[in-house]
């Protein structure tokens, strides 16, 4: 079992170590991703609230990886970024785990929830506190939290986030996390159609973040089943390669048509949650202002 998933441990210290030691990857999208998301979700937004976030698109963009820079500081901060589904159920709908934090510690145990995941109970808070920084129309605050939603509302878009076997470790795919997640986004989001519906408000936040789960947990089997197909169809010889980065470092990655072959036998899912992942960010900004009370940010 990795130390990603032993509930007796407090919090985060376990994933926060296994990240230190490099055994495993958590950064959902990588920074292009999360930058990316951030940055078009801005676009999907209606008046008056375009104004305020594109006046500030910037350090939206910007400060999209936050979250995933403090994990190397803060002991809380990884578990906010996944969970572990199959720790509570075996197959879907989500019926088992409670929808709400203070229900599921009450069955679970907080420290339980923490070591498998609480990312769609962090959603929950974020969107409060951020609908209380509309209230104040406290800018500084709004424009963190912006950022910091719609980091983990990504992250929940990841199906991988969504599954003990993060990193393919439990079916002899280790690596399969930062390929999906990174390696094809960098390659072929040059070429994504990113334009979405304009953001809505979202009578249930929570239901909608629930599932957001429960659809990207539904891609999982795809996702592992037919990157190992692939592999033991092209080898390890034509699926690697060595590359030297800017720093002189010689390192093993995903060759680039390995990675367009593997999107490709995806049905193009990678710019599919990344669409579906811009829309749901917008729309959680403009579900906070509305919530708020719709707070004249004319100026701010």
């Amino acid at each position: 079992m990795s130390i990603r998933n032993r509930p007796t441990l407090h919090k985060c210290v376990a994933v926060l170590l296994s990240i230190v030691l490099g055994l495993q990857q958590l950064g959902a999208w990588g920074f292009l991703g999360h930058k990316t998301i951030n940055r078009q979700a801005v676009f999907a937004l209606p008046q008056p609230l375009f104004g305020f976030y594109k006046s500030h698109i910037d350090f939206i963009t910007e400060h999209a990886v936050d979250p995933d820079q403090r994990r190397y500081t803060d002991t809380a901060e990884a578990c906010r970024h996944y969970i572990d589904l199959e720790r509570f159920e075996q197959t879907m709908p989500i019926d088992t785990l409670p929808k709400f934090w203070k229900l599921a510690v009450e069955k679970y145990s907080a420290d339980t929830l923490f070591a498998y995941g609480i990312v769609p109970y962090h959603v929950q808070t974020m969107l409060y506190r951020l609908t209380e920084a509309f209230k104040n129309k406290d800018v500084d605050r709004i424009l963190q939290l912006s950022a910091d939603i719609g980091h983990y509302v990504a992250d929940a878009h990841v199906p991988l986030h969504t599954s003990m076997n993060y990193d393919g470790q439990l079916t002899g795919q280790k690596g399969i996390h930062a390929l999906w997640e990174t390696r094809i986004p960098e390659i072929s989001l040059q070429n994504y159609q990113l334009l979405v519906p304009i953001a809505h408000y979202l009578p249930d936040p929570n239901d909608s973040l629930w599932h957001c789960i429960e659809t990207s947990h539904s891609h999982l089997p795809a996702v592992l089943k037919n990157e190992k197909q692939l592999t033991q169809t092209w080898g390890e010889d034509r699926k690697y390669e060595l590359v030297t980065d800017e720093k002189g470092k010689t390192k093993k990655q995903v060759k680039t048509a390995f990675a367009l072959a593997y999107e490709n036998s995806l049905n193009h899912m990678v710019e599919d949650r990344i669409r579906t992942a811009i829309t749901a960010v917008s729309s959680y900004w403009y579900t906070a202002w509305m919530l708020a009370g719709q707070p004249d940010m004319t100026g701010l």
